[in-house]
């Protein structure tokens, strides 16, 4: 199967229409996402771009406007897609080119499909409008709308000097964690606005924040330096954890997780820093800050760093 993007003769025309079709998605969807996975060799990359044009697909039903009865439709027909790919039923010539990207991937790399699986139960809480009263709801949300992306992602990463896969699904499963909650803090107004909520119950209370979040200021009265604090400290908690996983992957897909990963991270310490800053706009990184942050990662200092530091885990 070819490697080259342009393509050989193992690679059908089709497919490769399909992949670039899954890469342009991706480039116009997911800019940050779209910066890390082209550090990635050609087959990873094309892989990572089908899990995400899959991904966005699920994600544009539960952000739509169709009703509840046709979102749930829509939903479980993408499912069918799932069956379809495990039971090698997707031609290269299927009218769904992010299908058979999809299959195609599925049969080069072990993709743990059932987390895609996961994904749509995670929109469907959405589509649900379900709220989390505890930090431990929250993140049954989490790992199926990120966690399980992070699985999936080390099935194409793999892992290298005889690190073990199950150990290094944990970690890769707690790093998407913690990019959901960062995610979950910079778009706590736009989701406000959308009728959302997802930071749990019990900490809005806490910090006197259970009124929602609509304007560019905080509810009157409340501690909301206090909860966007802590829940920076958890965010913090799950990176440390989850940068474990760096150490267990060759060089360039350490590099891809480092700098999505990194991105993040970095987002998070802007909130830090102003947290009222996520209820007037969103915060993001400029393209100089998001570069250094991959030339970080393709030195490996980030896998060095914390091949060094102890683990209470192990």
């Amino acid at each position: 199967m070819s490697r080259d993007v342009k393509g050989s003769e193992h690679t059908s025309g089709q497919v490769l229409a399909a992949y670039r079709y899954c890469e342009t998605v991706t480039g116009h969807e997911a800019r940050n996402f779209a910066y890390g996975i082209r550090l990635l060799p050609t087959a990873k990359r094309q892989a990572m771009s089908a899990l995400y044009a899959f991904s966005r697909r699920v994600d544009d039903i539960g952000d739509g406007d169709l009703a509840t009865d046709e979102k749930t439709r829509r939903l479980e027909e993408t499912r069918q897609v799932l069956v379809r790919v495990r039971a090698g039923e997707v031609a290269q010539d299927d009218t769904d080119p992010v299908a058979v990207a999809l299959a195609d991937s599925a049969r080069r790399f072990p993709l743990p499909l059932g987390g895609l699986d996961e994904l749509i139960d995670g929109v469907q809480m959405d589509v649900r409008g379900e709220t989390y009263e505890t930090w431990d709801d929250l993140a049954v949300y989490c790992r199926c709308v990120a966690g399980a992306i992070g699985r999936l992602s080390l099935g194409v990463f793999g892992t290298v000097n005889g690190h073990d896969h199950a150990r290094a699904a944990e970690y890769a499963d707690t790093l998407g964690l913690a990019l959901q909650l960062t995610n979950i803090l910079r778009d706590v107004r736009e989701d406000a606005g959308n009728g959302r909520t997802y930071l749990p119950a019990q900490d809005l209370a806490k910090f006197g924040c259970a009124a929602g979040f609509e304007g560019d200021l905080p509810p009157a009265g409340s501690d909301f330096a206090g909860l966007v604090e802590f829940e920076v400290r958890r965010a913090r908690a799950l990176f440390a954890t989850g940068y474990r996983l760096l150490p267990m992957l060759d060089r360039r897909s350490g590099a891809c997780v480092s700098a999505m990963a990194g991105i993040y991270r970095r987002l998070l310490e802007r909130i830090a820093a102003d947290p009222e800053a996520v209820l007037r706009g969103r915060v993001s990184l400029p393209g100089r800050e998001k570069a250094y942050v991959a030339v970080r990662g393709l030195a490996g200092l980030d896998a060095r760093r914390t091949a060094r530091e102890p683990r209470s885990d192990a």
